[in-house]
């Protein structure tokens, strides 16, 4: 079983200099000893960074509000049964915050739901169905697209689709600008003695066409600048709207539109590395010991669905979703109180110090 620094060592010996995306894919997805593979606890204030899930149940309960509108709304239009379907489901806890809060409130409805999970990872898969044993009956997994894709066959679900903090994690290339050249290079990474060093690839691995910018922004770039670009993340997207026929597509996730991204304060890109709740920019080091993370391109995202066919609903930031959300709750009296903890859990939840700051949230419908 090889760690991460090992694989890509070996790699990098056999075939020279790796794509960036190459290097992220090992170190975060090595096989039984990439960091998302082996760290189920690196979530919470024991763990590398806190998540929205993390703060507490409040988080989940009010997506299962919202997520019973939707549905209630779906079943009228529609007499197929409902799903709701999550990728990136970590340990679970998300879905099991979801379900739990549907139980109470609506039984009669979470009896005849299915909760369905994709997820490659047979590790992570073990962590949520020990997390989800009390809703076994209602929760199914699948490994990938077409594992999902044979279940439906020629009967794609209604429903929702959704993920919390995944499109972040898809690997990404990082691209520099050659402001001599006027032409964008790919960066690779290679080794000097047994360390991990940035160089130029002398060939790019993805057509570097995909950044359509005005020729008067690209006069203004500095040396050097420096972007990231998720292809994958962006394919992924399509493929998850192919497999509702009726629906809602949603992620929430922190991220930029195309107008945000070039900025002269960020320079670097948003490329960063976080370990037991410190950011770093050394992102070289130590794979499989630190997250890999790179802020999502929402506008690349909301095109993907669009031309899959969904029209975009609603993009906005955690705290004006949530805080929509907590309003119809209270007004319908579902949320009634809020005790202490709760409040707290609130304003975690979308104070800008907090994790309210760069989380967005994209809605798109079928």
């Amino acid at each position: 079983m090889k760690m991460p620094a090992e694989a890509i060592r070996e790699e990098i010996r056999k075939c020279g200099a790796i794509s960036f995306v190459r290097f992220m894919e090992l170190a975060l997805y090595c096989p039984e000893t990439g960091y998302y593979e082996k760290k189920k606890d690196n979530v919470g204030r024991a763990g590398d960074f806190v998540t929205s899930v993390s703060v507490g149940s409040l988080f989940g309960e009010l997506l299962a509000f919202q997520f019973l509108e939707w549905l209630d709304e779906l079943k009228n239009s529609s007499h197929l049964p409902l799903k709701i379907i999550e990728a990136g489901s970590h340990d679970g806890k998300l879905a099991a915050d979801i379900l739990n809060w549907l139980q109470l409130h609506r039984p009669k409805f979470f009896s005849q739901i299915e909760y369905w999970i994709l997820e490659p990872s047979s590790n992570r898969q073990a962590w949520q169905k020990e997390t989800l044993k009390q809703f076994a009956p209602r929760v199914l997994w699948f490994e990938n697209f077409e594992n999902l894709k044979f279940k439906i066959k020629n009967s794609k679900p209604t429903g929702i689709f959704f993920s919390n903090e995944l499109l972040d994690a898809f690997p990404v290339h990082r691209l520099g600008w050659d402001a001599q050249k006027k032409i964008w290079f790919e960066w690779g990474v290679t080794l000097t003695g047994e360390n991990f060093v940035w160089t130029r690839l002398p060939q790019p691995t993805l057509p570097l066409s995909i950044l359509h910018l005005p020729s008067s922004l690209l006069e203004v770039l500095p040396d050097g600048y420096t972007v990231e670009t998720s292809p994958a993340a962006e394919c992924w997207w399509r493929e998850a709207a192919g497999t509702l026929q009726h629906g809602k597509l949603m992620t929430i996730d922190y991220g930029f539109t195309d107008a945000e991204i070039f900025s002269p304060a960020r320079t670097r890109g948003t490329l960063r590395a976080y370990h037991r709740h410190h950011v770093t920019d050394d992102i070289l080091a130590n794979p499989g010991e630190q997250d890999l993370t790179a802020h999502v391109n929402f506008s690349a995202i909301q095109k993907a669905g669009e031309a899959a066919g969904f029209k975009t609903e609603n993009f906005c930031t955690q705290p004006q979703f949530l805080t929509q959300i907590l309003g119809k709750a209270v007004k319908e009296k579902t949320f009634s109180s809020l005790d202490a903890r709760r409040i707290r859990q609130f304003q975690t939840l979308t104070h800008p110090e907090h994790l309210g700051r760069a989380f967005r949230v994209l809605v798109q419908s079928r």
